[in-house]
């Protein structure tokens, strides 16, 4: 284990000394697991990490906290392979209870008893190909209960709880702009800068690998990941999750697969199975908008265009700019 320099990253992170050592505690038991293996902690292939969580799982120690601290570790040694299962895996976790609360919230305890009796969430770690016919019982039994209008407005949520604070920077060059366009024409500028510093360093950007193929379709168009305006809507594409595979891979399916963000339906596009309702999508567009209802001011609609569970190649969305703001 590189300890010296993962204890730095942490600091950096502004972890507390306590947690810090936690941190590397849990990573040292990982490591001391795989030299029983005759295995080495740098060297980790994919399946011993699943068949780690799974020992982890059964031994009720499959705690956030732990994985957390194996994820961010193999973020500093750039196993990039861990690091994306991990975040994925992770990021997963509370989306389907947080779907119920907002549910709760909107229609009442009583219909959120309703749609999610006798559903039991997956374990921390639990891989993705566990989500998918959940989230399929879920969304019908949703469906069920309320019209489509509701099922959107449950879905069309903050449900990563992205604060509003990550906008802020943005917020002060959208005043500063003359005109909506330019911000956007500035935006996507940076986000070039962004990606390119981030393809030199050999740096994941989020969970994405940045290559010059990766790097050169995205400044092409600046509706991914930023957005264009035409008229009163600003257009925006999500840019694949797994961005080189992508513009890689032939395959409809696949390319779908490799294209989306959704830990919940992912392995469903690319088994093309369980079938899963394009509403749940919502949920995307929900954190496709808050960057605008940030600089806004106040909450934009959104329309979901294009979605690839409903066999598009993209995700796509129209953000309504809202009365009084155009310039």
């Amino acid at each position: 284990m590189k300890e010296s320099g993962y204890r730095q990253l942490l600091k950096k992170r502004k972890l507390k000394a306590k947690d810090i050592n936690s941190a590397v505690k849990f990573v040292k038991e990982f490591e001391t697991h795989m030299e029983k293996k005759d295995q080495s902690l740098d060297s980790a292939q994919l399946e011993a990490l699943k068949e780690y969580i799974s020992l982890l799982t059964q031994e009720g120690k499959n705690s956030l906290d732990r994985l957390l601290a194996i994820a961010r570790y193999f973020y500093f040694a750039k196993n990039n392979d861990l690091y994306v299962y991990l975040a994925s895996v992770l990021g997963a976790i509370n989306v389907l209870p947080d779907i119920g609360e907002r549910l709760a919230t909107i229609a009442g305890e009583e219909t959120r008893q309703r749609v999610c009796e006798g559903i039991e969430f997956p374990p921390v770690g639990a891989p993705q190909e566990d989500y998918p016919k959940l989230t399929k019982t879920i969304l019908e039994r949703m469906e069920a209960e309320l019209p489509t209008a509701k099922c959107k407005e449950v879905m069309t949520w903050n449900y990563h709880k992205v604060p509003a604070e990550v906008f802020k920077e943005a917020k002060k060059r959208f005043s500063k702009a003359a005109s909506i366009d330019e911000y956007l024409k500035g935006e996507h500028e940076l986000l070039v800068e962004e990606l390119r510093s981030h393809m030199r360093k050999g740096q994941l950007w989020f969970e994405q690998e940045i290559t010059t193929e990766v790097l050169e379709y995205v400044k092409n168009n600046q509706e991914i990941n930023t957005g264009f305006r035409k008229g009163d809507r600003i257009f925006k594409i999500k840019i694949p999750y797994a961005p080189k595979q992508f513009l890689e891979e032939k395959d409809p399916a696949k390319k779908r697969y490799y294209a989306c963000h959704c830990q919940l339906v992912r392995t469903a596009l690319r088994d093309s199975k369980p079938e899963i309702h394009s509403t749940f999508c919502y949920s995307s567009a929900g954190y496709e908008k808050l960057h605008f209802d940030v600089i806004f001011d106040e909450p934009v609609e959104v329309e979901l265009l294009e979605t690839l569970l409903k066999g598009d190649p993209r995700c796509r969305f129209a953000i309504k700019i809202p009365k009084g703001k155009m310039k």
